[in-house]
């Protein structure tokens, strides 16, 4: 996997998602979530490119051996090494070598300030690979830290965390009545993850604030069909859960029968879906734009790479309604923030998640791997999506009364707009 790039936040269970090409699968370009589906994290071979690999002897007495191109400026590793001998001498516990280089990485990306810059164990990256592959068991929910908190995107649609009640923008406080205040993230994705038929207590924060709430969620297998289609009274909900490496398919049978059926217009409901794939943000875009620039990419020396429509503008002559919410990130933001640059749909709903970083990922020598971000995204007229969210043309939030009562005021309003245009 060396060179992966991402878009991300990233999936509960060992996560990372959107690839450049869902054909190279695993290989290519991921756009995270750490999904906790306990879906979850993510990570790179060039990590100490250029400068020291750590090796040890079957003694392991650490030793650094050097492959420099360039020393980095002004750093005295004599400080690690003495900090490192002293606890290896005095400390009255265990010490176990390899888990203090594995602390010692994540230390020195926590550094980073940056919620999507991660350092995965061999263990965590093997989940997290598995988990790419299409079937997780856990409680099917994107996370990631906003603010330096544990927050919930997104449960995903038909998921357990949703069944229970976990919501988008929830604040996770305590695991099985545990504070999580002195655990790192990867210790809060371990602890949420586990087998189907075993239960999770979280604690809860709607929004951050009030009154703590207790969701009890039982793990299940979890599979995600990626696309939905329904068509009633002449408008058509298409519906993307996220962007997975079967969307570009599915989502061209979809609209397909858009196309058979004719509708008034298209409802594309984004709502909840934490991103996915690149390649399938984009295609799924193509699909409503004909031969327009859908999103940039901004490297940190500021050059752009431009991602232009894919594949046949099936759908772009439909009227278009785009729905959204604080559980929209990623992939979701890159389609809906192109179709509002370009004046090709309206925006309904809630400010997006904001999340629009890319990372690299690659392997490292021991299987363990390491996620930096490398760039941000920018929409067609150069909005910053990372840490800003898309804001909706018509903002109108969905309450807990609302679904309780079986009532979706965002998908009314969309329906309205359309019947309306189309008078």
């Amino acid at each position: 996997m060396m060179g992966t790039r991402l878009l991300a936040a990233a999936r509960l269970s060992s996560a990372s998602q959107l690839m450049d090409s869902p054909h190279n699968n695993l290989k290519r370009g991921i756009g995270v979530f750490l999904t906790i589906v306990v879906v979850a994290l993510s990570y790179a071979a060039g990590f100490l490119h250029g400068h020291h690999n750590l090796i040890f002897e079957q003694s392991f007495q650490p030793k650094i051996v050097s492959t420099e191109i360039a020393k980095p400026k002004e750093v005295d590793f004599s400080l690690f090494w003495n900090a490192w001998n002293k606890i290896e001498a005095q400390y009255v516990g265990e010490f176990d070598p390899q888990k203090a280089v594995y602390g010692a990485i994540s230390g020195l990306v926590g550094s980073l300030k940056d919620p999507f810059s991660l350092y995965l164990t061999p263990d965590e990256s093997k989940k997290f690979l598995d988990d790419l592959r299409g079937q997780f068991q856990g409680i099917g929910a994107e996370l990631a830290v906003k603010n330096e908190k544990v927050v919930v995107v997104a449960p995903l649609e038909g998921s357990p965390a949703q069944k229970a009640g976990l919501k988008a923008n929830d604040q996770i406080i305590k695991i099985d009545g545990q504070d999580i205040g002195l655990l790192t993230f990867g210790d809060v994705i371990s602890k949420i993850r586990g087998p189907k038929g075993s239960t999770v207590t979280l604690t809860v924060l709607r929004d951050g604030k009030g009154e703590a709430k207790e969701v009890t969620i039982k793990r299940e297998v979890i599979k995600i069909n990626s696309v939905k289609l329904s068509i009633d009274q002449g408008i058509a909900r298409f519906q993307i859960i996220q962007f997975g490496d079967d969307t570009t398919a599915e989502a061209q049978k979809a609209a397909e029968k858009i196309v058979a059926s004719n509708p008034k217009g298209i409802i594309l409901d984004l709502r909840n879906d934490p991103g996915g794939f690149l390649n399938a943000a984009v295609d799924v875009t193509s699909l409503f734009l004909d031969d327009k620039l859908i999103v940039s990419e901004q490297d940190k020396a500021h050059h752009l790479k431009a991602f232009k429509t894919t594949i046949t503008p099936r759908l772009k002559d439909f009227k278009v309604v785009v729905l959204v919410n604080g559980g929209s990130a990623s992939g979701s933001e890159i389609v809906a923030g192109a179709l509002q640059d370009h004046h090709r749909a309206m925006l309904v709903g809630e400010k997006t998640f904001g999340k629009g970083s890319v990372q690299s990922l690659e392997d490292l020598p021991d299987g363990s791997t390491l996620r930096i971000t490398i760039a941000k995204w920018l929409t067609p007229q150069g909005k910053q999506i990372s840490g800003e969210g898309i804001k909706p043309d018509v903002e109108l939030k969905l309450t807990e009364d609302d679904v309780k009562n079986g009532k979706d005021p965002q998908m009314e309003k969309a329906r309205e707009i359309l019947t309306h245009e189309s008078n």
